[in-house]
Formats: C-alpha cells, sequence, structure tokens
C-alpha cells in the first residue's frame, strides 16, 4: 500500500490550482482533434470537488443559451492546462448542487470580498 501511495504522491502536479467551492474559474482544457490539438476555455462555478490525492476531481457548471452544462475536471489531468480564477465566492455549503434548481440572479454566488 505505501508503494501505491508513493507512487500517486510522485504523479501529482507540483503546481495544482487551489479552487475552492464557489469560484468563478477559467478552465483551459487541451483537445485533441486529429493530429492537431487546440485549447478550449471553459468557464463557470465551482459546484462540487471529490475524491483527493491523484484522484481528485472538481466540476464547474455555467449556463450557455438557458441550458445548465456541468463538467468534470480531473484536477491533475495533463489535458487540464491551467485553471484561472476569476472571482472567489461566498459560500456555506461543500458542494453548491442546489444551483441547478435555481434561475437568472437567484443562481449567483456572492463575491468574497
Amino acid at each position: 500500500m505505501d508503494a501505491l501511495k508513493k507512487i500517486s504522491e510522485a504523479s501529482l502536479k507540483e503546481n495544482a490550482p487551489q479552487v475552492q467551492i464557489g469560484d468563478t474559474v477559467k478552465v483551459h482544457v487541451r483537445i485533441q482533434e486529429g493530429e492537431k490539438s487546440r485549447i478550449q476555455v471553459f468557464e463557470g462555478t465551482v459546484i462540487a470537488k471529490k475524491h483527493g490525492g491523484v484522484s481528485e476531481t472538481f466540476t464547474v457548471r455555467r449556463v450557455a443559451h438557458g441550458v445548465g452544462i456541468e463538467r468534470v475536471f480531473p484536477l491533475h489531468s495533463p489535458a487540464v492546462d491551467k485553471v484561472e480564477l476569476v472571482r472567489h465566492g461566498k459560500v456555506r455549503r461543500a458542494k453548491l448542487y442546489y444551483l441547478r434548481d435555481r434561475v437568472g440572479k437567484a443562481a449567483k454566488v456572492k463575491e468574497l470580498i
């Protein structure tokens, strides 16, 4: 078991982004299309963080054209190029799944000052 922990710790990114629940972030994801690759930006609110260590993931939600879109990103994946913090959010919950039922201004998260 200790050998597995050492291997997983070695594969962790040393500069992993520090995202918190409620933050608005821009996630730069590397998309492979045949021979070419490009960077796609996904901006939204972090509504959940799961697991820990090498398998840690975070869920980002945004609303585009009236439809809610959620994507789950592995924190230590090489496909995630970088994560930019747009603003900190002030929340009192570990999971913000209640935002799925909200529409308009009610779905906003207050900014942490």
